[in-house]
């Protein structure tokens, strides 16, 4: 699968960073490894070749797993009203809603530069370099930056995304490119297996915990070709959870044998769901999430929704529903 530019040109980076001072990377909010990956490998590469460039990095609390890369305590985590950037550098994010509470700064910003592989972007910054059938987008920064000047702590933090968002290359957007770039990165020396350990299979006590109660409740729906589990606030409560300490759920509920969509809702507040969405081969999540205000990839996406959890799950379904028929009318007319 060779990766294709939509909405976009291959940024040049000394072209675009020429006569700035200030420039500011921000994520998605909710950070997972693909997130901070990128914007630390990235961030780690500027402040080694541009060192006349003052380099700001902005992200929600970074999970403690993920602290594992170089200059994760050096992320701002707060704004300040007056901070005006030559150039803010969005990673990983699909619109600016996403950015959570640095928006501010992207917008104040003189010039603005997206860097993703979302499907649903719509190319919303200044310059735009977004890839859809890229992996991650930490594999996309690697092509941003020289191969010959790149840290271990740069490919540390690029590795450690790229194998979150492939779920350690075994899921369809890993690409013979996806591995190219990976041996290269490994090349540098990096250690590779306690990176892919500690930041993608290790879990915690609460981790687990939580885990257990979503495989548990879940239930199987749809002529079981869809799985849903719920996580409520009270549980969140009581097992003293972050809404970090749920990554990875939808995942394992995908793997359930025989299921096409995974569904994955948690709680943020009465009536207000966070959804996660995850399919194998005939569904596109990304359009339902989509759909219904969300976005992200064709076999993983998400949504906030409102309304109970059986009017949200209804909802969704429906949308599966339609796309299940749709294929099964196309396999009928071959």
């Amino acid at each position: 699968m060779t990766m294709e530019l939509r909405n976009s040109m291959k940024i040049v980076l000394d072209d675009i960073l020429k006569g700035k001072e200030r420039v500011a990377l921000g994520g998605h909010v909710r950070p997972d490894g693909d997130c901070v990956g990128s914007c630390m490998g990235l961030y780690l590469y500027l402040k080694e070749q541009y060192p006349d460039v003052r380099t700001d990095v902005y992200l929600e609390d970074v999970p403690e797993a993920y602290r594992i890369v170089r200059g994760t305590d050096e992320v701002k985590t707060s704004t300040q009203d007056n901070d005006v950037y030559d150039l803010f550098i969005c990673l990983d994010c699909g619109d600016t809603q996403r950015l959570g509470f640095s928006r501010p700064l992207f917008e104040n910003a003189k010039e603005t530069l997206c860097i993703d592989h979302h499907i649903s972007n719509d190319a919303f910054a200044d310059h735009n370099y977004i890839v859809p059938d890229a992996s991650s987008t930490s594999e996309l920064v690697f092509t941003l930056i020289d191969e010959e000047k790149i840290s271990l702590q740069c490919a540390e933090a690029l590795y450690m995304g790229i194998v979150h968002d492939t779920g350690v290359f075994q899921y369809s957007c890993t690409s013979p490119e996806t591995m190219e770039t990976a041996a290269k990165l490994m090349r540098k020396g990096i250690d590779s297996n306690k990176i892919i350990d500690k930041t993608y299979y290790e879990k915690t006590y609460i981790q687990n915990q939580i885990l257990g109660r979503a495989l548990l409740e879940s239930m199987l729906i749809m002529d079981k070709k869809c799985i849903v589990s719920v996580i409520r606030q009270r549980s969140m409560e009581f097992f003293q959870a972050k809404p970090s300490d749920l990554e990875g759920i939808v995942s394992q509920l995908r793997q359930t044998k025989g299921v096409e969509v995974a569904i994955f809702l948690h709680e943020l507040s009465p009536q207000k769901f966070k959804v996660s969405l995850r399919s194998k081969e005939k569904v596109d999540v990304s359009e339902i999430a989509k759909y219904f205000g969300g976005g992200g990839h064709v076999r993983a996406a998400g949504v906030t929704m409102e309304g109970s959890s059986h009017d949200v799950i209804n909802n969704i379904t429906a949308r599966i529903a339609l796309q299940l028929k749709h294929g099964e009318e196309q396999d009928t007319e071959k």
